[in-house]
């Protein structure tokens, strides 16, 4: 029983609200308990958000769940959870991230009902919108990191912004790929209705002009003036191999291996995904805190 609630909150997708600690990593204040435990919290709080959001789309999306021939093995669509409890979990959920909320300053509560209300209308509207479906994902990653950036009150370069918006553009589409291409495979396999406006030529054109974004926004932020006189040195730029890599790795998990379905999980059940984001963290930690 108590694992099924454990999947009803997801909490596996807790990982991606790890883009809070964007802002602190290139803040120069990693290592100062007061920011770290500051982001932390932050983090907690928007572990608690997501989870909030999940169990309200899980039970708005409940009918046809149980037609899907994975998602109906969810605790509520699999009726291991009733709708009940689950709009309990849901009420508790909401009433202790508004009490924790209380405790930050008035930017980063802006962000977190944002993000909730944003993943909402996602929910009840905006998924069914093409294109627009893709970017309200996009969105819900750059609301992290800004809130991460005034939570503890530091500025955020505009490049290291559009890198966020576009690396989330890119997943998003390659799981809209993904998608496209299970429906491609079985022309009756339940799917959303959104996919009938997309294409797989379609969604290949938008993931290049993605990862071209990604790469591109990243390099120039290593290289902008402002990166380099924050941080006193040029050598970040030795840091966007890895970011390349990264993205040619997703892609062929995607596209040759048909593994792009589950963000989460094609990133840290991936070896060679795993070393990369350690070694890109490692090799950023060492060249911006001088260490090297």
């Amino acid at each position: 029983m108590f694992l099924n609630y454990i999947k009803l909150i997801r909490v596996s997708q807790w990982i991606k609200n790890l883009f809070v600690f964007v802002p602190l990593l290139f803040s120069l204040n990693l290592f100062d308990k007061n920011y770290f435990l500051t982001i932390l919290s932050a983090f907690i709080v928007f572990c608690l958000a997501s989870s909030l959001v999940y169990v309200v789309n899980d039970i708005i999306d409940v009918e046809a769940d149980r037609k899907h021939p994975t998602k109906r093995n969810r605790p509520l669509a699999s009726g291991a959870i009733s709708i009940k409890n689950a709009f309990i979990i849901a009420v508790i959920l909401c009433a202790i991230v508004f009490i924790l909320l209380l405790n930050f300053n008035f930017e980063f509560i802006s962000f977190v009902i944002g993000f909730i209300v944003l993943n909402i209308l996602y929910s009840l509207w905006f998924k069914h919108i093409v294109i627009l479906d893709v970017f309200s994902i996009a969105a819900g990653f750059v609301i992290r990191v800004l809130a991460g950036a005034v939570v503890i009150s530091v500025p955020i370069s505009s490049w290291l912004i559009l890198t966020t918006i576009f690396i989330s553009l890119f997943l998003g589409v390659m799981k809209r790929h993904s998608e496209l291409l299970l429906v491609a495979q079985d022309e009756e396999a339940p799917s959303r209705k959104v996919l009938s406006q997309y294409s797989l030529n379609f969604a290949d054109q938008m993931a290049t002009v993605a990862a071209a974004g990604v790469i591109i926004c990243y390099a120039l932020y290593t290289v902008s003036e402002r990166t380099v006189s924050v941080f006193g040195t040029e050598n970040l730029i030795y840091t966007t191999p890895f970011v390349v890599y990264g993205i040619f790795r997703y892609m062929y998990l995607e596209y040759i291996s048909h593994k792009g379905d589950n963000t989460t999980k094609t990133v840290f059940t991936d070896a060679q995904m795993i070393i990369t984001v350690v070694a890109y963290t490692v090799t950023t930690v060492l060249i911006i805190y001088k260490i090297i």
